[in-house]
């Protein structure tokens, strides 16, 4: 066991800047996820139908293909029409676009969740369309949202790690040159497993806090 632990404390800077990696990827994909799942939420309830049908490809392609070919699509295959674009911006591209189809369903079901009558409510006190979705029907869409917002960021930190396929070098990738290197996988792997769970952990905590602020702020038991 002390050769265990000596072994993990030499491998653990190596794997924390992997960690590192992978917290950025989740945050800057997490970010513009976010952006993407409600601009594709508004588009698809947009007037024009050419659009809608835009959202819809959007959305069903996304959700139908797999997150890693479409990684390699970005990396390997835009080359080709002369649009390259470096591992970072293929990884964060490719995951909040692959999150983001799956965010917009969240904001859509999210915002058709909340009765007709709170926007009625809202329109005869005065309030144009843009004053009651803004003041009205979306504070209460957001809390609704939470817990499936929150489901998908664990999700995204999890998924951060087929970027390594793409020569980024996140934890995932890092465990993987320290088991060549050291010729130990049990500590390695271990030690992965480990920094994976104490990064989404704390995000699962955060967005149970959330949700029990949300369900006061709905007057609802938390």
């Amino acid at each position: 066991m002390p050769q265990v632990a000596e072994t993990a404390l030499a491998l653990l800077p190596q794997l924390l800047k992997g960690a590192a990696v992978t917290l950025q990827i989740t945050l800057l994909s997490a970010v513009l996820a976010l952006v993407l799942s409600f601009l594709v939420a508004a588009a698809r309830a947009a007037p024009w139908a050419p659009l809608r049908l835009l959202t819809v490809a959007y959305v069903e392609v996304l959700r139908g293909t797999s997150a890693i070919v479409q990684l390699f699509y970005l990396f390997f295959i835009l080359p080709s029409f002369g649009i390259s674009l470096s591992p970072m911006t293929t990884a964060v591209l490719g995951l909040a676009m692959n999150f983001s189809a799956f965010g917009s369903e969240v904001v859509r079901s999210g915002l058709e969740a909340v009765a007709r009558g709170q926007r009625e409510a809202a329109a005869a006190l005065g309030m144009n369309r843009l004053q009651a979705y803004f003041l009205v029907v979306l504070p209460q869409a957001v809390v609704i949202m939470l817990p499936s917002f929150g489901n998908m960021l664990i999700d995204l930190i999890k998924a951060s790690s087929l970027v390594s396929l793409i020569t980024i070098t996140e934890l995932t990738f890092a465990g993987r040159q320290m088991v060549v290197t050291t010729g130990q996988p049990f500590t390695v792997w271990g030690l992965v497993l480990l920094i994976y769970f104490l990064m989404a952990y704390p995000l699962t905590w955060m967005v149970r806090a959330l949700e029990r602020r949300a369900a006061r702020f709905r007057g609802s038991p938390a």
